[in-house]
């Protein structure tokens, strides 16, 4: 592929083509494409960007020969798979699904522009649910270091003679001359380490080591996406009180909020690996006849680790986005003394818990119930609570306006469920997801633990294990399958008695063609298929409720007898027993399987191209609002693309004063919308926006509806010059914005035709494919609707420099 240097658009130095009256810029979907493929063409040019994001054009567009063919729009292609699908280190963020998960919540609240201390008090919760995660996140891995390996594990003969690595931590493990030579290397045939405060010690680099890898990469993401700067706006640039909040300048400029958000996430999880590292000493130390001088300083470091949590928790409460400006500030002292003195605890708790303890010997297990359990009962508060707040946004919010249910269309009215404008599970998304977060969070930390554990002990049973919450906590996943189950089989009952009643309308809408019933069933089933999408709230609302009930009854098995489920069933009735022992002993293989079933889609994704690419479509959705919540979350690519086309508009458009056609496919059509509020209100005048197979109201208008609500539609259709929508019945994605016409021509067009033919045609004399969510720009209507799009910016709009004499 040619490629050029950055040129500055409208100049005409070099030899280049003079810039066209008219412009078309393509935005690609999920899953990314190639500049080729949207341009229809194997020579093409970068005109501006970089291998990370870049616009490009047509080889022979650029070049003054090809300039004087010119029939139409010039168009441009702007490619920016590369910022979610790029190298394969971007398969590692799977492992940060809870992160991104918690940082939806915080977008998906209701519309109060009226109520701007609940929404505060919205994003308040979230960020204090982020915060959780954390610390599960980072007491997890202090489970598995301090507490399996160097608590039980090292802390018994026969569970170290199986792991040679653990023989220095165990002189009297040192068998064979293997491991004696290993221990000798290390220096420790002395027993040096056989103290259970210094195995701790040396075990609490794992967990601090991987909070400081999250600060790295939170770092060096913040780096390449939240600091670019987005276009200055002038004085009249100012933004409807009534419209999107994705028009004000700083929307996408986080800068400064993830800054501080790192800083105190870090400082929270070394904190958390601080007292898990401290606890066991101090309480030690506070026995009875303890040592006088470290029973002081138990209490002293115990302060300043509580201390140290409420600034923690301080700084996570401070005000969170500024969007009404473009924030350049940092608050650079919070975000070093913070992090710093965190990590001067840690290291504090480390030389205090590796002091010299005769007589201390590790046993059990460690204190890590009333922590799990403290996190369980947090999160659930905190839930709780959000969902309150939102539900009080909800009733209190503005009426959305009317919306088009019917589609002028040949071929009848939508049958999918109308209208979609309704925010999903009435307000209750935003606490839902929160929820999904935290208990996903929980799963994968217990998945690691118990695989952990068992990895360890193997099938001698010579350790006690991880603690009882998590056990509960795997206990309560077999339940949790079997309602999915039950809901997986209402949903597929419905599909079919939807594809049965499609099966009429597909003959209804060939008259007059012989019947293939093979064909027949196959439209019906696609559209049943997709229609699938519009039942994403009933799947949420169950599985979040689910999941709420279980989790309050794992929480409570966990503090009323401090025993497994097979346990605390043992004076039950002998069904109940068997329940309670089938449910730990299948919950525990299947946290297991599921989290070894993640590991393994990771690595793959790490070697294969296709599968990092599957990882990519995931990241697409999920990692296109900022990150308000969570700093370690995955990064958000909006905050480079909403610039780039933001920039390349205004720019081409200021020099040439053409007309410019924005047209978006997929999660393209959400970038361009998001591009379009960012322009100043005479920009965007001058520009037609063109979506298809978009998401902009089926997806974002119900999940997130104070961003892409019906008034926020309906602002952005006022404020552009015009605007065509395209979808098919058959789109799992896509589908009409269903906003009203107020006397001008609907933005939807009627629903294409998905296949073109329904049998062998002279035009298509082969069968023709069902295309669902691809291929919009081989159907003639494309065309059609580019057209119209700019006859009417011709009809609305002066003509462009250089076509009028000034």
């Amino acid at each position: 592929m040619e490629r050029a240097q950055e040129r500055p658009g409208g100049a005409e130095a070099g030899g280049r083509a003079p810039e066209p009256a008219d412009l078309e810029l393509l935005v690609h979907g999920v899953g990314g494409t190639t500049p080729e493929e949207m341009l229809g063409d194997a020579r093409t040019v970068r005109v501006t960007g970089d291998d990370t994001a870049a616009v490009f054009r047509r080889a022979e567009d650029v070049s003054p020969a090809g300039a004087a063919s010119r029939g139409g729009p010039v168009r441009e292609a702007y490619v920016w798979c590369n910022l979610t699908s790029g190298d394969a280190s971007r398969a590692l963020w799977l492992l940060l699904l809870p992160f991104m998960v918690v940082n939806l919540a915080h977008w998906m609240r209701p519309a109060a522009p009226a109520r701007p201390r609940a929404v505060r008090l919205y994003g308040l919760l979230v960020r204090l649910a982020a915060l959780t995660l954390t610390v599960l996140l980072v007491a997890a891995a202090c489970e598995v270091a301090l507490d399996l390996v160097a608590w039980q594990c090292a802390g018994v003969r026969a569970c170290a003679q199986r792991h040679f690595w653990l023989a220095f931590l165990t002189p009297d493990a040192a068998e064979g001359p293997g491991v004696r030579r290993w221990a000798e290397l290390l220096g420790t045939s002395g027993g040096w380490w056989a103290q259970p405060g210094r195995r701790l010690a040396l075990a609490a680099s794992a967990p601090g080591g991987l909070i400081l890898l999250l600060w790295y990469l939170s770092h060096r993401t913040w780096r390449a996406y939240e600091s670019h700067r987005p276009l200055v706006q002038g004085p009249d640039a100012a933004p409807d009180p009534g419209g999107s909040a994705l028009a004000r300048p700083g929307f996408w400029y986080g800068r400064r909020l993830v800054a501080r958000l790192r800083a105190a996430h870090t400082a929270a999880g070394l904190l958390t690996v601080a007292a898990a590292l401290a606890t066991p000493a101090v309480r030690f130390d506070h026995r009875p006849g303890g040592p006088g001088a470290l029973h002081v300083l138990g209490w002293l470091l115990t302060a300043c680790l509580l201390a140290g949590a409420g600034t923690t928790v301080a700084a996570v409460c401070r005000r969170g986005r500024d969007e009404h400006r473009v924030d350049q500030r940092l608050d650079r002292h919070l975000g070093r003394r913070l992090p710093l003195g965190a990590l001067a605890l840690l290291l504090l708790a480390a030389l205090y818990t590796g002091w010299s303890r005769p007589g201390w010997h590790s046993a059990g297990r460690l204190p890590g119930d009333p922590a799990f359990g403290g996190l369980m009962l947090a999160q659930g508060a905190l839930v709780v609570a959000l969902g309150v707040v939102a539900w009080a946004m909800y009733r209190n919010g503005l009426k959305p306006p009317p919306v088009d249910t019917e589609t002028d269309s040949d071929s009848g009215p939508d049958p999918r469920p109308a209208p979609l404008s309704t925010p999903a599970a009435h307000g209750l998304g935003g606490p839902a997801t929160a929820l999904l977060a935290c208990g996903l969070g929980g799963v994968m930390s217990g998945g690691v633990a118990q695989r952990m554990a068992d990895w360890l002990d193997g099938t001698g049973a010579v350790i006690s294990g991880p603690p009882v919450s998590l056990t509960w906590q795997a206990s309560m996943i077999p339940p949790l399958l079997a309602v999915l189950l039950g809901l997986a089989v209402r949903l597929a009952a419905g599909t079919a008695r939807l594809a049965r009643a499609e099966r009429d309308r597909v003959r209804r809408e060939h008259p007059g063609e012989p019947e293939d019933p093979a064909r027949t069933r196959a439209i019906a089933h696609t559209r049943a298929m997709a229609a699938l999408t519009d039942r994403a709230p009933l799947v949420l609302t169950v599985l979040s409720a689910t999941t709420l009930v279980l989790g309050g009854g794992a929480l409570a098995g966990t503090l009323a007898g401090g025993r497994t489920p097979d346990g605390a069933a043992s004076g039950a009735v002998a069904a109940v027993q068997l329940a309670a022992r089938i449910s730990q002993g299948l919950g525990s293989w299947l946290v297991g399987l599921g989290f070894l079933l993640f590991v393994t889609w990771g690595r793959r994704a790490y070697k294969d191209r296709g599968a990092r690419r599957t990882v990519g479509i995931l990241w697409d959705v999920g990692t296109f609002w900022p990150r308000a919540a969570h700093p370690f979350a995955p990064p958000c690519y909006a905050e480079r693309a909403v610039p780039d086309l933001t920039w390349r508009m205004a720019t081409w458009t200021g020099s040439t004063g053409g007309r410019l056609v924005l047209s978006g496919h997929s999660q393209g059509s959400v970038l361009a919308a998001a591009a379009a509020w960012q322009l100043t209100p005479a920009t965007r005048a001058r520009i037609a926006l063109l979506t298809y197979g978009s998401p902009l109201e089926r997806l974002y208008g119900r999940w997130f509806p104070a961003h892409f609500g019906p008034a926020a539609l309906a602002g952005l259709h006022r404020d552009v010059a015009c605007w065509n929508n395209l979808y098919r019945r058959t789109d799992p994605i896509g589908g009409p914005v269903r906003l009203p016409c107020a006397g001008g021509p609907p933005v939807d067009r009627p629903p294409l035709r998905d296949p073109l033919a329904y049998g062998r045609t002279p035009e298509h004399p082969l069968p023709a494919p069902i295309l669902g969510h691809s291929g919009y720009q081989a159907d003639p209507a494309f065309a059609r609707a580019r057209a119209d799009l700019l006859t009417r910016l011709r009809t609305e709009l002066p003509a462009p420099r250089g076509e009028s004499a000034t």
